[in-house]
């Protein structure tokens, strides 16, 4: 990168050595003698009273320590009470296991300490539960029915957060349009399928009445915070430790209710109490994710332009609120406008609770926007006869339109989706694509190429939070540390979860600072020595956290020069730099070697402060907190070419195109395979994966023979173009980048489909895009 020694180098991954070798440190491999084993009993039912647990025949099994129910636990936990002061939005709160009744299949009734796993696991089949079966809310429209049984029956109804917004005025843009074009989007629920389900080592120490707390976890000082609230402990009592982690996408986020049951058995037990859930128990239990229904409504020119739009989502967010409700659906209707010119905009968001497992982030919570965005876009093009490439190019934001303030309040600055929009269409050809179309439709194959521009939501800062009601900071925590033998050691706030934070982050700190990354040891994800930051979620890792370390190490540059200069005899370190770790002066306009190295001044600082400038302290150790902007943004343009089979509805990818600008890129390894990452796990969500419940909320999906997800056999080689433009207002300019690949290819393939059935007449507006839906649409229009 442009005016970068380190930044911008593709330098090979630290962290994988150990990782590919087996030498990680996952949970599992955790080693704490004497550990009691926790498995958890299940409700076999969606909706059902709690009449009596029997637990005597399981306390019997030779192994067995204890059985312990919801009682139990809200005698030695506080209940989670989710109440943001945000209008429309019902305070929740729930128990640490249920007390009364079970609100979905797969809810955690009951808990076994055993000795060994096995023990524990065959301990559960002899746990006795005796229900009531209640009727089961098993999709959003009977859940918003007047006279529906509810899920939470603290709650008036169903109906657990509703809000709307206004901007302009749709109504007389309406009425002034030349056509007013509706359309739909129903995106299933899904889950995040991490490698290493979830998991947990709890030890007590009653003597020094601590806990430290052995996970896998994004979020390692907002986690510790929940843990000693809901015990009743201090955060000082509480060390949360997250080594490496194999996959979190959003799920490991909140403290679940497992989690926190396995640390309160710990300290009740004062034993060592591990937990690791099986495949099933994460696909029926952990956590799901997006469900929604989208209905746009556009008021447009003759030639497309865009003059009013409206929106209503509808979500269904599960059986039990461990986020805001409103949280993932309020941020698709907050940006939703994007990278287009709309300045008359409405939105109303709602959200219903069901008797499924609860919702919560995944990699891209507003992964619908782009795809209901860019689909509007097309549905407005088939319904005036324009071509969908221009209906685009007459409403999107040039550079001279920037910065531009979103309808929602929401501003854009630093982007470029005409720019990514025009290399995208080049390098597919898209004239030469149409005429290759139908050349094939007339051999009766049929293809289709899908186009979405994506503005990704990646940075949140404090002032959005405040801005939305929603409890809760932005910023980002760093420090830097410069040892006597002049390494240095550097921690930032962030959970790693796969993301190559420790060579993204050693590059930011060496750019800060001016040493090789080889010099630099970053440590995350022990609340004991990182500073307290808010972790890794959405897109944040590279701004917030590579931001903040990127200005610390800036801050301890500036201290060792300072220093440098005083041994130089000069009054001032403006002309002095540091690379590779030694100083050097710009003299006659050169760079010129002083003799100094950054070890010569490390030993000075610690070994002989005398020779320390007057007013420098002993020691070489540096903090910084770094609050982003309200919101950062990146941009890209996805294209997709398919082609459908009739005969079978069976969905091949050919090519599949993307140009992103996520502005300064730390490490083009890790961006790249950060991209390459999400636009897979888009495409497997938009083809594959579902989870699917019947009429009665029971889970259909809970093992890999019924949630698919896409392997390398199904997804074609991604061709990545570079169009980087830096942030002005962050850290070296870095924008972020590691969510918009699935909302871009959510979008890109759904607007292919469309395109490919267009001789049909038929439009695909829900997915997942099997066979047999494509089949189901066919079959009425041949």
């Amino acid at each position: 990168m442009d005016g970068f020694h380190y930044i911008g180098k593709p330098l090979a991954r630290k962290e994988d050595k150990r990782l590919v070798t087996g030498r990680g440190r996952y949970v599992d491999d955790i080693v704490v003698p004497g550990a009691l084993h926790a498995c958890f009993v299940r409700s076999p039912h969606a909706h059902a009273r709690i009449l009596k647990i029997s637990t005597e025949a399981a306390c019997d099994l030779p192994g067995v320590i204890g059985v312990f129910t919801g009682e139990d636990l809200d005698r030695w936990t506080n209940r989670l009470r989710v109440a943001p002061p945000i209008e429309g939005l019902h305070p929740t709160e729930i128990s640490t296991l249920p007390i009364d009744k079970v609100r979905f299949h797969g809810d955690p009734v009951a808990v076994v300490v055993a000795k060994d796993r096995y023990v524990a696991e065959d301990a559960t089949e002899l746990v006795d539960v005796e229900y009531e079966l209640l009727p089961a809310i098993a999709s959003l429209e009977n859940a918003l029915v007047g006279n529906a049984v509810l899920v939470d029956e603290t709650l008036p109804s169903n109906l657990v957060s509703h809000q709307s917004f206004s901007a302009g005025n749709v109504d007389r843009r309406r009425k002034e349009a030349h056509a007013v074009v509706e359309a739909s989007f129903y995106q299933h629920r899904q889950t995040h399928v991490p490698m290493e389900t979830r998991g947990c080592v709890a030890v007590w120490d009653a003597g020094r009445e601590h806990l430290t707390f052995h996970t896998g976890s994004q979020v390692v000082h907002p986690l510790r915070s929940q843990l000693a609230v809901r015990l009743g402990l201090s955060e000082s009592q509480v060390a949360v430790i997250s080594l490496d982690v194999g996959g979190g996408f959003g799920q490991k986020i909140a403290l679940y209710r497992e989690e926190l049951t396995v640390a309160a058995l710990a300290r009740h037990l004062n034993r060592p109490v591990r937990w690791r859930e099986d495949r099933s128990e994460n696909l029926m239990a952990a956590s799901h994710a997006r469900e929604n229904f989208c209905r746009t409504r556009a008021s447009v020119t003759a030639e497309g332009r865009i003059l009013g739009l409206e929106l209503e989502i509808t979500e269904d967010f599960g059986a039990y609120c461990f986020y805001p409700a409103n949280y993932m659906s309020r941020v698709v209707a907050m940006i939703l406008t994007g990278p287009y010119r709309i300045e008359d905009y409405a939105f109303d968001v709602k959200i219903a609770l069901t008797n499924k497992c609860g919702n919560g982030p995944m990699r891209a919570p507003m992964s619908i926007t782009s795809w209901v965005m860019d689909g509007t876009i097309d549905a407005v093009a088939r319904q005036l006869g324009l071509d969908p490439l221009d209906v685009r190019r007459t409403n999107i934001l040039g550079a001279e339109d920037l910065p531009y303030r979103m309808p929602t309040g929401e501003l854009l600055e630093d982007i470029t989706p005409a720019e990514t929009l025009r290399r995208v269409v080049d390098a597919v050809g898209y004239d030469a694509f149409r005429n290759r179309q139908q050349a094939l439709r007339n051999e009766g194959r049929y293809i289709g190429l899908g186009l979405c521009t994506v503005v990704e939501s990646t940075t949140y800062g404090s002032a959005f939070y405040k801005s939305t009601g929603i409890p809760g900071s932005g910023h980002e925590a760093a420090w830097v540390r410069i040892e006597p033998s002049g390494v240095v050691n550097a921690s930032v706030g962030l959970g790693a979860t796969g993301q190559g934070y420790e060579t993204a982050m050693s590059q930011a700190v060496a750019e800060g600072l001016g040493v090789d990354p080889s010099c630099i040891r970053i440590h995350i994800g022990n609340t004991d020595v990182a500073p307290y930051g808010m972790g890794s979620r959405g897109a944040r890792g590279g701004t917030a956290g590579g931001g903040s370390l990127y200005l610390c190490a800036q801050k301890a540059r500036d201290h060792v020069l300072r220093i440098a200069a005083h041994q130089l005899g000069l009054n001032s370190a403006s002309d002095l730099h540091l690379l590779d770790g030694r100083v050097e002066r710009l003299l006659n306009g050169e760079w010129n070697a002083t003799g100094i190295s950054l070890a010569d001044i490390a030993r000075t600082a610690y070994l002989d402060p005398t020779n320390l400038p007057e007013g420098i302290a002993p020691g070489l150790d540096f903090s910084l907190t770094y609050d982003p902007p309200p919101m950062t943004y990146s941009n890209s343009s996805h294209a997709c070419e398919v082609e459908v089979d009739i005969r079978t509805g069976m969905l091949s990818i050919s090519r599949y195109v993307v140009s992103e600008d996520c502005g300064t890129v730390i490490n083009p390894i890790v961006v790249r395979g950060q991209q390459q990452g999400a636009i897979a796990m888009g495409l497997s969500g938009a083809m594959l994966e579902e989870v699917v419940y019947d009429e009665n909320g029971q889970n259909l999906s809970a093992t890999f023979a019924d949630y698919l997800v896409a392997t390398a056999c199904e997804l074609p080689n991604f061709e990545i173009l570079h169009n980087h433009t830096p942030n002005k207002r962050t850290p070296a300019g870095i924008k972020g980048m590691a969510e918009g690949g699935v909302m871009g290819s959510i979008g890109a393939l759904t607007n292919a489909v469309n395109d490919a059935l267009t001789p049909f007449g038929v439009v695909a507006d829900r997915q997942p895009l099997s066979p047999q839906y494509l089949r189901s649409l066919l079959r009425e229009h041949m």
